[in-house]
């Protein structure tokens, strides 16, 4: 639309200062011509711009002219109010920023946006915690932070899942990234790509070492990779299992990410067959919560390990052994 060109022009000159008319026509995807077009009729609205033709000329904006105007469409206005859980901005720190920030996009929203935008915070809300999975444990971010921000080496004290002890690396972060609640850092060592949750960092100290990043290589480079190579991981164990459909739902909600294809249901039997796949046997035991209302059919390899953990949990919940009763009589 032309006013929506109008105004695109409006903020880039007021952002950029004089911008040639050939840049205008490539960002704005119209013609020259159209261009200057559009700088008579921003000129008869009343605002002060003109152009300058010749090698060093362009189009440029009256010295010392701002405008509030936020440009913002009602349905842009509403998308800054749909913003991800609280306890994202807390763990960094900005929670005061975020709300003063917002505070100040509203007073600039034009008016006509603004019920819309304050609706919107009042009726959305994106909560990036899984169901049912507890309040995870405080992460300290802000040496993290320091050390990404800083383009400076890394070294941390880091307990990998299952060890008793941490380890030590020296790391070059490339960024944060909180994917459903839970806090990485993307670096490198030894100039491979890594994946360190934040909640296992024990300790964490910046270098007087500046960061070597791979070259053309950014955060979002090499957090893509990583979730490649977590998503693709060969060596899945696929699992056949039935589960019962008064609990299917509650199911899903914890095991949806395992599925491997579609489940196999009737729409009418007590029970719905699912295919799942798993990383090693161990994690397996995440069925063992549903006790009777989900059965392993296959391999029999994961039926016997979760034979043997119910068995386990029997072992420990059993009655007490009964102590001999002695008597004189």
């Amino acid at each position: 639309m032309k006013s929506d060109r109008l105004l695109s022009i409006l903020l880039l000159l007021q952002t950029r200062g004089r911008v040639p008319a050939h840049e205008l026509a490539e960002r704005l995807e119209v013609s020259v011509r159209t261009i200057y077009r559009d700088v008579e009729a921003l000129s008869a609205s009343g605002v002060p711009v003109y152009a300058e033709r010749g090698r060093h000329g362009g189009i440029e904006l009256l010295a010392g002219f701002r405008t509030d105007v936020t440009g913002l469409t009602a349905d842009e206005s509403r998308a800054l109010f749909i913003l991800a859980a609280e306890g994202t901005h807390a763990a960094l720190g900005l929670d005061e920023a975020l709300g003063s920030a917002l505070r100040k996009v509203m007073a600039a929203l034009p008016e006509p946006h603004r019920p819309a935008a304050e609706l919107t915070s009042r009726r959305i809300l994106v909560d990036a915690s899984r169901w049912m999975w507890g309040p995870g444990p405080v992460v300290d971010l802000e040496t993290l932070q320091d050390a990404v921000f800083a383009d400076r080496r890394l070294r941390l004290r880091y307990r990998h899942g299952g060890d008793a002890e941490p380890k030590t690396y020296t790391v070059d972060p490339y960024g944060l990234v909180s994917k459903a609640g839970v806090w990485y850092l993307v670096a490198d060592r030894r100039g491979e790509p890594r994946l360190f949750r934040a909640d296992r960092v024990r300790s964490a100290t910046l270098t007087d070492v500046p960061v070597r990043r791979r070259p053309g290589v950014d955060l979002a480079d090499a957090w893509a990779a990583l979730k490649r190579q977590v998503e693709e991981r060969p060596g899945g164990i696929v699992v056949t299992a039935r589960v019962r459909r008064t609990r299917f739902d509650q199911f899903l909600r914890i095991n949806g990410n395992t599925l491997v294809e579609q489940p196999d249901d009737d729409g009418t039997s007590e029970w719905i067959t699912v295919h799942l796949e798993f990383g090693h046997p161990g994690s397996t035991k995440m069925l063992l919560p549903f006790t009777d209302h989900v059965e392993v059919l296959s391999p029999p390899e994961i039926r016997a390990e979760l034979a043997r953990g119910a068995a386990a949990v029997t072992a420990l919940y059993g009655p007490p052994e009964e102590s001999g009763s002695g008597g004189n009589g």
